[in-house]
């Protein structure tokens, strides 16, 4: 079974997934990750010297590839990668996708100073900035989240909370 966590950059989906993924024992796997892997350089990187179309393309196939390989895994996306062409469509062929929705404040204040540079559009944004980009940006992205099967609200949750309560709404489903 391959699980699909999507959600905007920040939401949890991979430190959510990778507690989840343990707690099912499935393997675990970051499409983020799989490109920086792949591709020897830092998302923020390919963003800025390749551009946003190449690494859409690299994101859709380092998601074939786990299609391909199959098995019980549980997958963090990128936070666009629901949005690019047929993607929220290709997940929900492939699997059980998730929609972790929290709002752009929490999401906001999870971030590290880190979090924040690494991430091509939130670079050099002030807090005012980050939060009125993430809320304009998160409404642009919303319906095609919205299309996962599952939407989990994460608001007053902790990622632990989140994970509990994947698993039982894993359990209700088989």
């Amino acid at each position: 079974m391959l699980l699909f966590l999507v959600g905007y950059m920040g939401c949890g989906k991979t430190s959510i997934g990778r507690r989840l993924a343990r707690r099912l024992g499935f393997g675990f796997a970051d499409t983020d990750a799989l490109v920086e892997q792949a591709e020897g350089a830092a998302v923020a990187d390919i963003f800025r010297y390749e551009g946003e179309a190449y690494f859409r393309r690299q994101e859709r196939a380092a998601l074939e590839r786990l299609i391909e390989e199959g098995g019980d895994r549980v997958v963090s996306t990128g936070g666009g990668l629901p949005c690019w062409e047929d993607n929220m469509e290709r997940l929900n062929r492939s699997g059980t996708s998730v929609y972790i929705r929290r709002p752009a404040a929490q999401i906001a204040a999870r971030l590290t100073p880190y979090g924040r540079q690494k991430r091509p559009r939130l670079r050099g944004l002030d807090d005012g900035e980050l939060l009125d980009f993430m809320t304009r940006n998160m409404a642009e992205r919303e319906p095609f989240y919205l299309r996962a099967r599952y939407t989990l609200e994460g608001a007053d949750l902790s990622d632990e909370e989140l994970v509990a309560s994947l698993v039982k709404l894993l359990k209700q489903d088989e």
